[in-house]
């Protein structure tokens, strides 16, 4: 490999780097895209509409070197402080715990809504946190007709639900934790952002989000 042809190569890694982060926006919004496509077996929109956050972690992995066997890469986008409209995407990690994969083997997608301030609070850290340890979770309902009204519903930080194999359903994520991914989001942003600020709207969000975030944003409506 001659000289000229290594800075080329290398030069072009920072762009190849940028890519890789915008499939995983291009990836999350065609996962939730589809989900929701099909209310009576998606999430009922109310809880899209209530919803203080949503993450969606498109093609959670097996990876038997980690503990509790699951890994994924995805996004998390928080409501405005208005409460209308989205915040730009923060990239995330998703490990550990058990991630619903005995509704089917290999790749899972996961969607977590965050249902309170509370919740937000604690995505919003720029650590990771457990889900059912440091934030109460429960298993969300599924299709148009679910009760959304319950006690239970009310009183959880966090809503989950995974697919695979094309059966969708609400699953626990207990043990499993979530921490921001600095790396992706500088390369998605194009320079040193900090997690916390992306869900708090103090950074614009890139011109590449702007499909997700439209998606988002139409799916908190409820039909009248």
């Amino acid at each position: 490999m001659t000289l000229m042809t290594l800075i080329l190569s290398l030069s072009a890694l920072p762009l190849l780097f940028a890519e890789e982060a915008v499939e995983r926006l291009t990836q999350a919004n065609k996962v939730f895209e589809e989900i929701m496509a099909t209310p009576d077996k998606g999430i009922p929109r109310e809880l899209v509409a209530k919803a203080r956050c949503v993450a969606i972690v498109p093609a959670m992995k097996k990876a038997g070197f980690i503990v509790g066997g699951q890994y994924g890469v995805g996004v998390a986008n928080c409501r405005k402080a208005q409460g209308t409209g989205w915040t730009g995407p923060s990239t995330i990690r998703l490990e550990g715990g058990s991630v619903g994969l005995q509704i089917g083997g290999g790749e899972t997608d996961v969607i977590m809504l965050v249902m309170n301030q509370a919740g937000a609070d604690k995505l919003m850290k720029s650590s990771k946190f457990t889900i059912g340890g440091e934030g109460s979770a429960m298993a969300g309902p599924v299709g148009a007709k679910a009760s959304t009204n319950t006690e239970a519903l009310m009183k959880a930080e966090m809503l989950t639900y995974s697919r695979s194999k094309g059966a969708f359903a609400g699953v626990t994520l207990n043990g499993s934790s979530i921490k921001p991914d600095d790396d992706d989001n500088k390369k998605l942003y194009g320079k040193e952002v900090k997690h916390e600020d992306i869900l708090q709207d103090r950074v614009p969000a890139p011109q590449t989000a702007n499909e997700l975030i439209a998606t988002l944003t139409r799916y908190s409506v409820v039909p009248k």
